[in-house]
């Protein structure tokens, strides 16, 4: 196999796993009156553990007033809890809080819940192979990650 080949395979399931992810996404607007981003911006601090703002920012490739923006809603409903810093008041920590938890462990319920729906025609065999695989790529694509880091 060429580099252009591998290339383009890449790109195919990129899209594909784009697509596919987008749909998925759409099923959780039903489990709150959270924009999409919202939900998905507090899921993903849920996974990340408590942190610095430009730390979050700087791992989903947003701005630091976009998600500043993002969490102050998110904030002033009781999900996420902001501190400052004690020792540099420059930084500005982001968790959280019970209430929030509560909501990003059902739209990870419901994403899941999605993905068994997606793949429920799958037979047996077709899903042994593409769990293999599935397996495979995120062992070398955290190595990758790891590597690139």
């Amino acid at each position: 196999m060429s580099r252009k080949e591998f290339v383009r395979i890449i790109e195919e399931n990129v899209m594909i796993l784009d697509r596919l992810g987008e749909r998925l996404k759409i099923d959780l607007i039903s489990i709150s009156k959270y924009p999409r981003q919202q939900l998905t911006a507090l899921v993903r601090l849920y996974l990340g553990g408590r942190a610095k703002l430009k730390d979050i920012a700087h791992r989903e490739f947003v701005t630091t007033s976009n998600l500043c923006a993002t969490f102050r809603r998110l904030e002033n409903d009781g999900l996420v809890l902001r501190t400052i810093d004690e020792n540099d008041r420059r930084n500005t920590w982001y968790s959280v809080t019970k209430s929030g938890e509560e909501l990003a462990r059902r739209a990870i319920d419901k994403f899941r819940e999605g993905i068994e729906i997606m793949f429920k025609n799958v037979n047996r065999e077709d899903e042994e192979r593409l769990t293999g695989a599935l397996k495979t790529i995120n062992e070398l694509l955290t190595n990758m990650e790891i590597s690139n880091a």
